[in-house]
């Protein structure tokens, strides 16, 4: 039932996406086919107001849209200003195929350089007037205005943004506040559905029932994702919407919303991460008394997550007060005697940090205005300066070799460089393909259209409909994206909403042919001047996940500030982002003569990474629970407390010393050559540091993850006795044993899971070293020692 509901949704969103972008195209269409004279004579290039269209309403909201027309106007002060006065200094008659590509290359670096500075949207349309202004420029000649020229087609941009905003209004305006509300309520109920399916799996007696209901968790987690996706992409938006709420006092959404049902996600995963190893849970703990308290814990849990949703309910019950103690979790008087005892009270801690972070009151983020001031000088940097620096050859090369096949059509081999322009590392060949591919099957629905309703211009810009929705369920695939279904709508609309450009089909041909060189360009250039496979990004981007690991394990036990355990966690979540999204790009990636990409290893490595990243985050959440309750207690329980302090920081230091020595390793290129290196640097003397260097690895004996457990559930008894006595002997001293027992005992499941997915890791590290080194046999201790040994 919830997938077709998704599934209308998602109809629905399509067909009022394609309904608007049709529209807006009707507008630009009947100005420049049937308007008065006047506009036809300032809006030379109808073609380019299509594109402006495509670039701007694309699945766009009102907020995107006002968005869209401030970022045309800069584009176009980016653009046309500097041209005027080059076309006024050159004189267009001078202009050749060579001069022509030099000044857009010239002036596209200039747009470019900025890197973050300036908005993608406002660089694709900038870059596209460049092209128009000195390729027509040199096709026209001495014909062209120096002025006039270049405001014909700002004029031209200017009608695509009208059209925009026309089309947004029509029948009522589609608001990013709207949306971003209906995801955050739709995400606070799916956030409730998942945590009953998971104390239903968690309560179930048999494990059929339990795992059928975590299978129905996992897909609605899937479907947060997205959900999650929606509100971010759609909060920049909010910002352009807030002038009307202001005018007509219209009620707006709490940002932070969106931010705090997110950071609830990191106990959901906790919770699926005890169902799904299965461990089973000992009946003694499940008793009927306990298993309804934990029911009312539950609805508490519910009851909080729909008020953060700002959901109306009936009045509190006693039964779900959310000050009413958990009588459940005051039974829990002792430290868990087993490691089978220890999934219980896990899950019972993630559900309490589920309630704690609903209650919590949001935080003022103050450092976000520091880290967004930058300087614009801090943009000449050597990979910063590079996206300009491809950019301007491709787009010049484009133009240069584009004219030298067809002057007339030249600008088609500059334009989809131009308007497919991407500030971020894109899979080369992957994009270059659907784009193409895209331009291709636009074309020819474009050229057939023409050929059926050759008398009926009319009818032909109906015919648009259906090829927007298409094309719009082609940007939400993942076999095209946004790239494909861009090329794809732009492909159709140039062809089925002009006249007097020639022949379709002759048209068509020149066009493909005209992207081709362009894409090919593009892919040539990115060839020379950053040759560096997907493939390779994703090693580094492993071996910075790693060093970024080794810093948040760093951190235990050194008494770190809230600011910078936070920022560890974002370091480290963010070059996890990157490993995925590289290692995709590495997939997609052809290998011709290079050794193929073990992307199931690095899958399984990105999983593992995210789990130790988790258990060190639930970690970070015990300690600063176990801290609350200390204070005020005897130096006899703080000094028990150190003991557990060591335990979990004796842990963490060989976290970190296991991820540092595999940041080192996975950045080996091959074994053969270290091994030459080691000859060259006559260095012999690794193995005397053998003996002396902590060994980094959980596989050998003396480092299993159960006999680290043990000790620490030792230690654990010591500090919860200790707590306890120190609250019978001081009255001033209130202890909440529940959450001490539930913190410990929490801190204990970490230790036990970060031994187990350390083991995994190594393993996997492993695998992976051996894949690129087929003819070695791979000791990982015995590389690291040799890598210390040669950088010391």
């Amino acid at each position: 039932m919830q997938m077709t509901e998704r599934g209308r949704a998602m109809w629905h969103t399509s067909l009022a996406s394609a309904f608007r972008t049709a529209l807006a195209c009707t507008i630009v269409g009947a100005a420049t086919l049937y308007g008065p004279e006047w506009i036809l004579r300032f809006v030379a290039f109808p073609a380019f107001s299509y594109v402006t269209v495509i670039l701007i309403i694309t699945d766009a909201t009102l907020g995107d849209t006002l968005r869209g027309c401030w970022l045309a106007l800069y584009a176009t002060c980016q653009s046309v200003a500097p041209a005027i006065i080059t076309l006024r200094l050159i004189g267009p008659a001078r202009l050749t195929a060579g001069t022509t590509a030099l000044a857009a290359a010239l002036a596209a670096f200039l747009v470019v350089l900025p890197n973050n500075l300036t908005h993608l949207v406002a660089k694709r349309i900038a870059l596209g007037q460049i092209v128009l202004i000195y390729v027509i420029g040199y096709i026209n000649g001495a014909e062209t205005e120096p002025v006039m020229h270049p405001l014909r087609v700002a004029a031209s941009t200017a009608l695509g943004v009208i059209a925009c905003v026309l089309a947004l209004l029509v029948p009522f305006p589609r608001l990013a506040t709207c949306e971003v509300k209906q995801s955050s309520k739709e995400i606070g109920q799916n956030v409730t559905t998942r945590v009953k399916l998971y104390m239903k799996a968690f309560c179930a007696e048999d494990a059929t029932s339990a795992m059928a209901s975590v299978s129905q968790a996992r897909e609605l987690s899937r479907m947060s994702s997205k959900l999650y996706q929606t509100i971010k992409r759609y909060q920049p938006s909010m910002r352009w919407e807030r002038l009307p709420f202001k005018i007509w006092r219209w009620q707006n959404v709490n940002d932070n919303k969106g931010e705090k049902l997110q950071s609830m996600e990191i106990a959901l995963r906790g919770m699926e991460m005890v169902l799904a190893s299965k461990s089973p849970i000992p009946s003694s703990l499940l008793a009927g008394e306990v298993k309804d308290g934990i029911k009312n814990m539950q609805e508490r849990v519910i009851l909080s997550i729909k008020r953060v949703n700002n959901i109306p309910q009936p009045s509190v019950t006693p039964e779900t007060d959310l000050e009413k103690p958990d009588e459940c979790l005051q039974t829990l008087q002792e430290i868990p005697e087993t490691s089978q005892e220890l999934p219980f009270y896990f899950f019972l801690f993630c559900l309490r940090l589920l309630e704690t972070i609903s209650t919590a009151k949001p935080e003022e983020n103050k450092g976000s205005v520091k880290s967004k001031s930058r300087s614009w000088v801090s943009d000449w940097d050597s990979k910063k300066v590079m996206p300009a620096i491809k950019l301007s050859l491709s787009l010049g090369l484009a133009i240069f070799l584009g004219s030298l096949y067809s002057k007339p059509n030249g600008y088609w081999a500059g334009l989809p460089v131009a308007i497919s322009f991407a500030a971020a590392r894109e899979a080369t060949f992957k994009v270059a393909n659907v784009k193409a591919q895209g331009t291709v099957i636009g074309t020819v629905y474009g050229v057939m259209g023409c050929f059926v309703f050759q008398r009926f211009l009319t009818v032909r810009f109906l015919s648009l409909l259906p090829w927007f929705i298409f094309s719009t369920f082609l940007s939400k695939s993942r076999m095209y994206g946004q790239a494909g279904g861009i090329s794809a709508a732009i492909g159709a609309v140039l062809i089925l909403g002009r006249k007097n450009f020639g022949e379709p089909s002759d048209f068509a041909i020149d066009r493909i042919v005209e992207t081709f060189i362009g894409l090919s360009c593009s892919i040539m250039v990115e060839l020379v001047l950053q040759p560096t496979r997907a493939a390779n990004v994703a090693k580094l981007e492993l071996s910075r996940s790693f060093h970024a690991l080794y810093e948040w394990a760093s951190l235990f036990g050194a008494k770190p500030s809230k600011a910078e355990i936070v920022e560890s966690q974002k370091k480290l979540r963010s070059h996890l982002t990157a490993l995925k999204k590289c290692t995709e790009e590495a997939q997609a990636e052809p290998s011709f003569w290079f050794s193929p990409f073990n992307a199931s290893r690095y899958e399984k490595l990105f999983k593992s990474l995210c789990i130790m990243a988790d258990l060190l985050q639930f970690s970070s959440h015990a300690i600063g629970f176990l801290e609350e309750q200390g204070k005020g207690n005897s130096p006899q329980c703080k000094e028990i407390l150190r003991d557990v302090d060591q335990d979990l920081k004796s842990l963490t230091q060989s976290i970190g010393l296991l991820a540092k020595s595999f940041e080192e390793i996975t950045l080996l290129k091959s074994l053969d050559a270290f091994e030459k290196a080691l000859v060259k640097n006559d260095n012999s003397s690794w193995d005397i540091e053998l003996g002396k260097t902590p060994n980094p690895s959980f596989s050998s004996p003396e480092s299993e993850p159960e006999k680290i457990l043990n000790t620490y559930l030792q230690h654990c008894r010591g500090v919860a006795d200790g707590m306890f006595r120190a609250e019978e002997e001081r009255e001033e001293v209130k202890v909440d044993k529940s959450q001490v027992v539930l913190s410990l005992s929490a801190l204990g499941f970490c230790v036990e899971k970060m031994g187990q997915e350390a083991i995994e890791i190594e393993e996997m590290v492993k695998e992976v070293v051996q894949s690129e080194n087929p003819s070695s046999h791979v000791n990982l201790h015995e590389i690291s020692c040799k890598i210390r040994s040669l950088y010391k």
